[in-house]
């Protein structure tokens, strides 16, 4: 059933706006005005809002926002469109009310959270954002509160949706458009939620996602080059300076105590006034994991509790890794700030999570293991193979790479996931991954350009499915040593976006399950 909120109209709407000095002026096709008092319907609801015009109907406000083509005005009227919110005039395509604005991502994030009653309000607020780990520590973090809120905790990822504390939906973004995310907020208030974990991108606020948006805790995990290109961040500064907005816009900040440019957010945090907890691995921290001397895939975690500390029983995540140690860090420091007291049982749930296309493993027997992993930079390649080296490096593993990379934005990744793998890689195997208007080849003899290791072999197989089959065959050619197959990039993606288009794709686990022959059921050693 549709949402209807009677306090939301023309009037509340335009007062708001001015509150936010966000409102050039209203554009009628009689007059133009400030005052929308004495507008047709001025005071009546307005039934339902959207950025689509063919979800137009009748009284429908309607965003006007991004590469819009006038044309998808033409016959709107006849939909019934009450008003439009725009940077633009578009009266020569309407009759309807025009809101004129400053910044319609803005206006949109402030007049939809109005809409769908200020459902950010009844929830408890986390958000999480940094280069690597969101979305694990994400699913991390929102499987420690839903524990402890008996399931009433929902959750925002670039993985998943839940919206209940139970079913897990897909997601399209890592941040959703600020409509859809008070929708799905006013969803999860409905359904009895008191807790939201939401993963917060830097796009999130170059672009206005999260406008007049507060957390009660929000998380800096990290941060390095990424996502620098034409079409997203111009320079680390960009990027950097977008993601550090989060600070002034939260209540409690969680901040990775090894994050490089910790002084600066230190600075953020002070002029925000907002109290910092710290962790990390090791060193000095209020949460802090250290691995397990007894057991190479876990880790004891320590919480400072005012004049004391807490430690917990050992624990062992279901995904390895040294770097997802440190999410586990960031979720309980992340929960302790959110009202879990430090020695509860809750925090062990997190002890079960498996995200999809992060740290999978796969055993194809004895000497043969493949894990599917999302690492697309250099800092997450490195780290990848940093973990693999820590857990196996006793084995003398020979470790292959299976890796391609977006087209027509990021190219420093190019560069970035050679580097992270260099000199540790024996066999790259560069292929297809959303190469959107590039030749993929031509992006794979890019990346082989930047192999500098006389000892490591290349290859480049253009199609994934086939590429992931080569670098197993080839593994298993080499049975006297443990081989480790990385197949990194697509996590748990399920297309390939080619000429601007998504093209269905069979997904990098579905491929490895089936080069090996496991049952999806059996996918973890």
């Amino acid at each position: 059933m549709a949402f209807t909120n009677v306090s939301f109209t023309l009037s509340s709407a335009v007062e708001l706006l001015k509150r936010h000095h966000l409102l050039r002026e209203i554009i009628t096709p009689d007059h133009w005005t400030l005052d929308a008092a004495n507008l047709p319907g001025a005071n009546t609801p307005i039934p339902a809002i959207t950025y689509d015009t063919r979800k137009v109907g009748q009284g429908s406000l309607l965003f006007i926002k991004g590469r819009f083509k006038t044309e998808f005005l033409d016959g709107i009227d006849a939909k019934g469109l009450y008003a439009y919110v725009a940077e633009e005039d578009h009266s020569d395509r309407t009759r309807a009310i025009g809101i004129i604005v400053s910044d319609v991502h803005k206006a949109m994030s402030l007049l939809s959270a109005a809409f769908y009653g200020m459902p950010q309000n009844k929830l408890t607020m986390v958000g999480i954002t940094g280069t690597k780990g969101k979305t694990t520590t994400a699913f991390l973090a929102h499987a420690i509160l839903n524990e402890y809120s008996h399931g009433k905790c929902a959750l925002f990822s670039s993985v998943s949706l839940c919206l209940d504390g139970h079913t897990m939906l897909p997601s399209k973004l890592t941040t959703p458009e600020s409509l859809d995310a008070f929708r799905m907020m006013r969803q999860a208030v409905d359904n009895g939620m008191t807790h939201l974990v939401m993963e917060v991108s830097s796009q999130a606020y170059k672009v206005s996602r999260v406008y007049g948006l507060t957390f009660d805790v929000a998380a800096f995990l990290n941060i390095s080059p990424d996502h620098i290109s034409p079409i997203e961040h111009p320079t680390f500064e960009d990027y950097f300076h977008c993601k550090r907005q989060i600070i002034a816009n939260c209540r409690t900040l969680v901040l990775g105590a090894a994050c490089d440019h910790h002084d600066l957010l230190i600075e953020d945090a002070a002029a925000a006034g907002v109290e910092v907890t710290e962790f990390g691995m090791d060193g000095e921290a209020q949460v802090v994991t250290r691995l397990d001397p007894n057991n190479k895939e876990g880790f004891i975690a320590t919480i400072a509790d005012g004049e004391r500390s807490v430690t917990l029983e050992p624990m062992a995540l279901e995904m390895t890794g040294e770097f997802n140690i440190v999410n586990a860090a960031a979720a309980i420091a992340i929960a302790c700030r959110a009202g879990v007291p430090a020695g509860s049982p809750a925090m062990r749930a997190m002890l079960r999570v498996q995200v999809p296309g992060r740290m999978e493993r796969f055993r194809g027997g004895d000497d043969l293991l493949v894990y599917v992993d999302f690492a697309h930079n250099y800092i997450s390649v490195k780290s990848l193979v940093d973990e693999v080296e820590r857990v196996y490096g006793e084995r003398d593993p020979r470790i292959t790479l299976v890796s391609g990379t977006t087209g027509g934005k990021a190219i420093d990744r190019r560069e970035g996931i050679v580097k992270g793998a260099l000199g540790r890689v024996e066999s790259f195997v560069f292929t297809l991954d959303d190469p959107n208007f590039e030749d993929p080849a031509d992006i794979a003899r890019q990346m082989q350009s930047y192999v500098t290791d006389p000892k490591a072999s290349t290859q480049i197989v253009i199609p994934r499915e086939d590429a992931i089959a080569k670098a197993i065959a080839d593994a298993r050619e080499h049975d006297d040593r443990l081989n480790i197959v990385l197949v990194i990039g697509k996590g748990d993606e399920t297309r390939n976006i080619i000429n601007g288009k998504p093209v269905p794709y069979e997904g990098d686990g579905a491929v490895v399950r089936r080069v090996l022959g496991i049952d999806p059921a059996g996918r973890t050693a």
